[in-house]
């Protein structure tokens, strides 16, 4: 992967007289001297390939031509001895292919020589914002302070400069989600070889967490949900506490996450290694909705058109079975949306009703929730968008009710 291809592409999109201000961030404190763990800012890991807290970014545009400058904290010795090793500005140029690589402390004289000797336009900050009750991340709080230090300045999304161009993933960012979803594959396996009734939800989870581990995944795509029975039919249950019990489905939405890229994959198995007859019933409409998204998938469609395909057939099938007399009464069991990009973030950033081209990665899950019966199925493929449809990158994940059964029937520990 050249990061240093990513920049110049967003330079591609900026006006002159436009300054970049990007920030990896800083770990979040949680009591005492605790800390979360450190999760890089989307935009920056994807200017500059490093995850390290506390480095900034600095480019400014004029006259067609951009500099660009890396800043990183000075290794401090007694530091390093409690927290680790860190990287030398040789280093952290070598990943990000930015040439001028200087130290924290004179962030604020360079970003005032920009300001007070060059005509300044447009500043880009990572503006993003998920929900109205968040508190402002870093990038945000710098934000403010920079508006009102240069209130002429207009201030302009980074994330949203970046979101096309993020959205083509090139050859080695695909590399990249093709091993998170190998090796979630090999983390459900591995789940589908202890799978028993009588074990707990957080059994399961852990099963698959210490595989992703093992496998060289350096974290989680996000937090595993899984869900038995009518767990199941929650979409984003965490809690993964209660007991599998004999003729439960287990729901399992999860990920690895591989040189921060991400899978994201659901797989729905029986906790005693056979569906019911009518959790087959349920199950095999699901899947077919699954394929029928796929089949539908290709350049020039858009996200919402792919939900169009899942809920059409959906829809069909559930007034088939008698639980709704019309099609358009789908949302009653299914209450989400088939399809979302991957890549850095499970979420990936996309813009809705854009129309997907080659290089997307995106989401194929549909899923039917039955509160009444217990039963909640979901099931979720990667797929990327190729010239003239897509490829299921998680084809190697086995789906099949049949190739469940017998998968557990014949590996089971």
């Amino acid at each position: 992967m050249s990061f240093s291809e990513h920049r110049s592409r967003l330079y591609e999109t900026m006006p002159d007289h436009s300054v970049i201000l990007s920030y990896a961030g800083v770990p979040l404190h949680t009591n005492e001297d605790d800390y979360c763990h450190f999760e890089v800012n989307s935009q920056f890991f994807y200017l500059t390939g490093l995850e390290r807290e506390n480095m900034r970014f600095l480019a400014f545009k004029s006259g067609g031509k951009t500099t660009e400058t890396l800043f990183i904290e000075q290794a401090d010795p007694l530091q390093e001895r409690w927290t680790g090793r860190m990287p030398t500005r040789e280093e952290a140029s070598a990943v990000s292919g930015i040439g001028d690589v200087r130290y924290l402390t004179d962030w604020s004289a360079a970003v005032g020589r920009i300001m007070g000797r060059c005509r300044v336009e447009y500043a880009y900050f990572d503006l993003y914002r998920c929900g109205e009750s968040d508190l402002p991340d870093y990038s945000a709080l710098e934000a403010r302070a920079f508006r009102d230090k240069y209130p002429g300045v207009t201030l302009r999304d980074l994330r949203a400069a970046c979101v096309p161009l993020r959205e083509v993933k090139d050859e080695d960012e695909i590399a990249r989600v093709r091993q998170a979803v190998d090796i979630t594959r090999q983390g459900l396996e591995s789940v589908l070889r202890t799978l028993t009734p009588g074990m707990k939800e957080y059994q399961a989870q852990a099963r698959f967490e210490y595989t992703c581990k093992a496998l060289g995944a350096e974290k989680l795509a996000f937090t595993t949900i899984a869900g038995a029975g009518k767990n199941g039919c929650m979409m984003h249950y965490v809690t993964n506490r209660d007991e599998i019990r004999d003729g439960d489905l287990l729901l399992l939405d999860l990920g690895a996450k591989y040189g921060n890229y991400c899978s994201d994959i659901t797989r729905t198995y029986p906790a005693n290694g056979r569906y019911s007859p009518r959790q087959r019933e349920v199950y095999e409409l699901v899947l077919k909705a699954n394929k029928a998204v796929a089949a539908f998938a290709r350049p020039g469609v858009t996200l919402r058109e792919l939900n169009d395909a899942a809920k059409d057939v959906l829809g069909e099938g559930l007034v088939q079975m008698g639980l709704i007399q019309d099609k358009k009464d789908v949302g009653k069991y299914y209450m989400h949306s088939v399809s979302h990009s991957i890549g850095i973030d499970t979420h990936d950033a996309d813009f809705a009703g854009d129309v997907l081209q080659p290089g997307w990665i995106v989401s194929d899950e549909p899923g039917l929730y039955i509160d009444e019966e217990s039963i909640g199925i979901r099931i979720e493929d990667d797929l990327l968008i190729t010239e003239n449809g897509c490829e299921y990158l998680s084809r190697d994940i086995i789906r099949e009710p049949d190739e469940i059964e017998r998968f557990m029937a014949e590996n089971r520990e």
